[in-house]
């Protein structure tokens, strides 16, 4: 019996315009389903050069979704980005660190206080990070600190203030992770990368 898609009939004539102008390329299938759902979120063809995927990122990926892994995102927008596909797959819980943030330090934003107190209560979980930079700071201090061992991050933040800052902290640890280098990303951008794992953690069924 043939398999019905999780992708939309829109979506899959999107990809295949997409694959048509990207033509040749050098990522093996799984990292390209990534970075083809980002393009398709956004147009934007430059993502095919700025994805950074380490060592076994998208197989300690698929293994977390599979274990039905908390999802934390730093934004509502990539919750909501997620949420439909997430409850037709693997139903892992999706927290958003915004929503955890009761009490906000002096100095501090409401991504980020919320972050490090998901971080306490989910070390493992799985961190998508597509718009706050203090987020993935924050995220990076935990780490380094040994506060937490996420299975997986997504830093993909946006903008212009300490954003390659918080990329190039995450590229300093050894964290499975998904990166978008340079200023761009975003949440739909971090919500696309979610989504591609998702397809790619049913197709392996």
């Amino acid at each position: 019996m043939e398999k019905k898609s999780l992708n939309h009939p829109i979506v899959e004539e999107s990809f295949a315009i997409i694959d048509q102008e990207v033509g040749e390329h050098s990522y093996p299938t799984a990292e390209y389903q990534v970075i083809r759902r980002a393009i398709h979120g956004t147009a934007d063809f430059e993502f095919l050069d700025l994805f950074y995927f380490s060592d076994r990122a998208i197989d300690c990926a698929i293994e977390a979704l599979k274990n039905q892994t908390p999802i934390i995102v730093d934004v509502g927008m990539v919750k909501k980005g997620i949420q439909n596909l997430v409850e037709k797959t693997s139903q892992n819980p999706i927290l958003c660190a915004l929503d955890e943030a009761k009490n906000v330090p002096v100095g501090k934003t409401r991504t980020e206080t919320g972050l490090v107190k998901c971080l306490e209560n989910y070390p493992q979980g799985i961190y998508v990070i597509g718009n706050a930079p203090t987020a993935l700071l924050a995220l990076c201090d935990g780490i380094k600190k040994g506060i937490a061992q996420p299975s997986l991050v997504v830093g993909v933040p946006v903008g212009f203030v300490s954003v390659i800052e918080s990329k190039t902290a995450l590229a300093q640890t050894n964290i499975p992770q998904i990166r978008v280098e340079g200023r761009k990303g975003g949440s739909a951008v971090a919500g696309a990368i979610i989504n591609a794992l998702l397809v790619l953690s049913q197709e392996e069924k």
